[in-house]
């Protein structure tokens, strides 16, 4: 302590020792201001005398005369203890202190009174009185709303078996901890600390806790380990801050055991589930509760609230009672004005180390601060390049991500003309068949007709041949050589009617197997244009995946500094090529239908489901495209397959087993056996059409490999429709039924494969 124009001495001592502590004071001036102060009982106004040096004069010499309770315990503290509790409480009040009150290894049985009018005429903000010998929170003739101001309330490893059942006014605590304590319940208006951020009863004797529990929502850490406690409140599903819950989990009922070892996730999805609540991570609540927590840590201009202020009030009343009854006293300070001369020596020489300690410490502090502020100044000038040149990148990847998308649009638009060419070539060759059925049924009808026409002409014939025979028996002899001429011009028109008839039947087949061929030329060129066209959307839909999982990366960068405008460019971006996938998607579907059922028209049945049989459907269109049967593949080898493109040995081997099975089983069952009208003709492997490059931008392009926003460890190779983001690993997407970046419900998932 320091005075202007006086010495003050403090030390402890005995009354009457010869070392007893006095007070000095000088004569006139100050000093005899100072003396008619203490007579009239009241405060002397001197500059530079600190009040809570006269507060703690005041205390301790109704302490040492046993006027004031300073101190109500059961069994008295060692000497050591009481010095340390002196010290602490001398400590507290000095001008420009900290706002902790740490009595803490004091061997207290109950806080003293000094301590709460210390915490509310001061307004502290943190209390620790851990490692005592507490039973009771509040001594007799106290009020919690002494301890209005505190946010931080250590109480741990004392014998406490209550806590108030008004622990609720403490409405600005934030950290409660009694751990290692006797407690048997939480009072119900625990509830009302709104503010309340910690909360440790780990080593108590709890066997359940409050509903009002869940009236904490500001609550971030919760230990309840070391306690009887087997059932948790539905209620704590309501703390959507919660980020860290310790409990027993083997003794756990409710959640289940099972439940409670997965963590803290796990139990307040349990029980967010049980009270059907929709459960959400304790990030998107924890702002706005750090936001209150910043508001409400500035102190107020106005100074506490009504109940805190007519509580100083009391005090304040009974201060002054207290000071007339000093005046009674002024006697017996003598005597302790003669204890204070040796502590003076000795608190002269404490002020002279803590002085020097502090110009140390001060210079020390400044230093390092000095060194700080060139840290920050410097970090934050690296922080301004390293933002200004990740901001044109950004920029440069929006331009060229532009460009791609409209370089897609446009293909997309070639797309669908050639789509429609297709389609139109596809209705003629469907029309070709149509007349090609109609020209064979017009040849087979007509070939009846002169048949039975020729049959019809043959009996003709044979009656007038009868006829003629039986007027030739009446008139043999007359009529012999006119027989014969007739017979001989009848043999030659029914051999000219034969030739004629042979001659159109000829011309038949040969326009039938012309318009054959004509029609399995226009089918190879449909394929492959159909093989083209899948490649293309294939390779169209690989760029549409890379470009999103470039949005998508793009778009958390964007998130991360805070760029709102370019953010929604890139969302209208996003939608636009999620739109694009899905017709791209669509359309694929449709040309795999389309191709699946031009092939089975063009080739054998057997063969169709040889193929589906084996898990071989995709090498339907290389079959349909060399013509293959199963009189022609009985004759082919492993090898010859292996040329067509057929690369599995097993698989050549066991569709050319499949194939030799069915040839004998058609051979016992004639029914089985192709039609005889079908020619088959053996046609070697051609050459595949040379591939067609596609005008967009190529497929492999350098993509940056963007991780989990769930896991955070593995990549992401889902696609979210209709949203188009690429966030998320395989395995962390199956729960999931809401896109973890915009929320919104997924209608259908994509995985990205990335070729190496």
């Amino acid at each position: 302590m320091f005075v202007v124009g006086m010495r003050l001495r403090l030390t402890a001592g005995k009354p009457g020792h010869r070392g007893a502590p006095k007070l000095k004071i000088p004569k006139g001036g100050s000093g005899s201001l100072l003396r008619k102060s203490l007579r009239r009982g009241v405060a002397p106004e001197i500059p530079g005398l600190a009040v809570s040096h006269i507060l703690y004069r005041s205390e301790r010499l109704l302490w040492e005369k046993g006027r004031m309770p300073l101190f109500f315990r059961k069994r008295k503290p060692s000497e050591e203890a009481r010095k340390r509790l002196e010290y602490q409480m001398c400590l507290a009040k000095e001008a420009g202190a900290d706002d902790i009150l740490d009595i803490s290894k004091c061997e207290l049985s109950e806080i003293p009174f000094g301590a709460f009018a210390t915490c509310k005429v001061l307004q502290k903000k943190v209390l620790i009185v851990h490692t005592n010998h507490l039973t009771s929170l509040l001594p007799k003739s106290c009020s919690l709303l002494s301890l209005a101001t505190i946010k931080v309330l250590d109480l741990h490893d004392n014998q406490l078996t209550a806590l108030p059942d008004d622990l609720g006014q403490l409405t600005a605590l934030q950290v409660l901890n009694v751990e290692r304590n006797q407690l048997t319940q939480l009072p119900h208006s625990i509830g009302n600390l709104t503010q309340l951020q910690t909360l440790n009863v780990k080593d108590n004797k709890l066997k359940e806790l409050p509903d009002t529990l869940g009236e904490l929502r500001s609550l971030r850490t919760l230990n309840i380990s070391g306690n009887e406690i087997q059932r948790l409140p539905q209620t704590l599903a309501h703390v959507r801050t919660l980020e860290m819950l310790s409990l027993d989990a083997s003794t756990m009922v409710y959640p289940p055991p099972e439940v409670c070892g997965d963590g803290t996730t796990a139990i307040l999805q349990f029980l967010c589930k049980e009270s059907g609540l929709e459960y959400y991570p304790p990030s998107q609540y924890l702002l706005p509760v750090l936001e209150q927590d910043g508001t409400n840590s500035r102190d107020s201009p106005d100074g506490p609230t009504d109940r805190v202020s007519r509580e100083e009030v009391e005090w304040q009343n009974r201060f002054s009672d207290y000071e007339k009854r000093k005046e009674q006293k002024m006697l017996e300070k003598l005597e302790f004005e003669r204890r204070l001369e040796l502590g003076q020596r000795e608190h002269a020489q404490l002020l002279q180390q803590s002085s020097s300690q502090k110009d140390e410490i001060l210079q020390t502090v400044k230093e390092e601060q000095f060194r700080l502020e060139q840290g920050l100044s410097e970090r934050q000038r690296h922080l301004d390049a390293e933002r200004q040149r990740l901001q044109e990148q950004l920029k440069q990847t929006e331009q060229n991500i532009s460009s791609r998308i409209q370089m897609l649009l446009q293909e997309n638009q070639r797309q669908k003309k050639s789509s429609e060419i297709l389609k139109s070539l596809e209705n003629e060759r469907i029309r070709m068949e149509q007349l090609m059925s109609i020209t064979q049924e017009e040849t087979e009808n007509l070939r009846r007709r002169e048949v039975a026409s020729a049959m019809q002409q043959m009996l003709t014939e044979r009656c007038k041949n009868r006829l003629m025979q039986m007027a030739y028996e009446s008139q043999r002899q007359n009529l012999a050589q006119q027989a014969c001429s007739s017979m001989a011009e009848m043999d030659e028109r029914f051999q000219q009617i034969l030739s004629w008839q042979q001659m159109d039947q000829n011309k038949a087949i040969s326009q039938i197997l012309q318009e054959s061929a004509m029609q399995k030329a226009a089918f190879e060129a449909l394929q492959v244009k159909k093989d083209l066209m899948h490649r293309q959307i294939r390779s169209q839909i690989k760029l549409i995946e890379t470009e999103l999982l470039q949005l998508t990366q793009l778009e958390l960068k964007r998130k991360s500094l805070d760029t709102e405008t370019l953010q929604e460019m890139v969302s209208e971006q996003r939608w636009a090529l999620s739109n694009l996938l899905q017709q791209l998607l669509k359309e694929k579907r449709q040309r795999e239908e389309e191709l699946r059922e031009i092939l089975e028209d063009g080739m054998e049945r057997q063969l169709v489901a040889l193929l589906e049989e084996l898990s071989a459907e995709h090498y339907l269109p290389i079959f349909a495209h060399h013509r293959l049967s199963l009189a022609l593949l009985s004759q082919m080898s492993p090898g010859d397959l292996a040329k067509l493109g057929v690369s599995e040995a097993g698989l050549q081997h066991e569709i050319l087993r499949k194939v030799q099975e069915l040839l004998d089983a058609a051979r016992i069952q004639p029914e089985l056996k192709p039609p005889a009208g079908e020619v088959l003709t053996p046609t070697a492997p051609q050459e595949p059409p040379e591939s067609v490059r596609p005008s967009a931008p190529p497929a492999e392009l350098e993509v940056q490999a963007s991780e989990c926003v769930v896991c955070l460890e593995r990549e992401a190779q889902m696609i979210f429709l209709n949203c188009g983001h690429v966030c998320c690993c395989q395995q962390c997407c199956q729960p999931l039924r809401t896109c973890p970046l915009c929320r919104q419900d997924i209608v259908q998932r994509l995985r990205i494969y990335h070729s190496s």
